[in-house]
């Protein structure tokens, strides 16, 4: 019979020394990101998010934090940012008639304008669909960002700046991710409104 109470120590545990490994091998890499982003918004251009499953739905958080705010004592002017897993009209009419493959890059040649930011969520780094979304922002001009794990994966090198949570339980490296997350937004929000803090 699962010990509940051993189970809630060790995964806490865990969460804590794989976020203390990100901060040891990351932090420069989450500080350049953190600039990029916050240059991309005052340069009045958007961010584009994308990712499966649980990244999927950190890119609608992250979007969310974004457009609304993520401080409730920071009412301050909304933020340009879309996640591109919301829309099930376009997902599913890409994934019949273009693939699921290409369900990120499409809306990247739609929505992606040059200067514009995308962020690529992938706990592995293999996620084909995130990776072709790269390879069209790279083509068309945009910063483009992964949000990674385990190795990098193929995103990685695809990439021109990334985080890799050094870890290889998807658990672990999400709950990091919507860490760095929040880093980069409370980041973006007291570079840009400086006045509020």
């Amino acid at each position: 019979m699962i010990d509940i109470d051993k189970k809630i120590k060790s995964s806490i545990e865990e969460s804590i020394e794989v976020k203390k490994l990100t901060l040891e091998k990351c932090s420069q890499d989450i500080k350049s990101i953190a600039l990029l982003l916050a240059n991309t918004l005052q340069s009045s251009k958007k961010i584009l998010i994308c990712g499966n499953g649980g990244s999927a739905a950190d890119s609608q958080h992250i979007a969310a934090e974004l457009v609304v705010r993520l401080r409730s004592h920071v009412n301050r002017v909304a933020l340009p940012a879309m996640a591109l897993t919301v829309d099930t009209s376009i997902l599913t009419a890409g994934g019949n008639d273009i693939g699921f493959d290409n369900i990120f890059a499409r809306q990247v040649e739609a929505f992606g304008q040059k200067g514009d930011a995308l962020i690529a969520i992938s706990t592995s780094g293999n996620s084909e669909n995130v990776l072709r979304a790269v390879r069209k922002a790279n083509e068309l001009g945009l910063a483009t960002i992964g949000l990674l794990g385990k190795d990098g994966g193929t995103i990685k090198p695809a990439c021109q700046m990334s985080v890799v949570v050094p870890h290889s339980t998807t658990a672990r490296i999400q709950e990091s991710h919507i860490t760095i997350a929040h880093i980069w937004c409370e980041t973006i929000e007291e570079i840009l409104f400086p006045e509020m803090f």
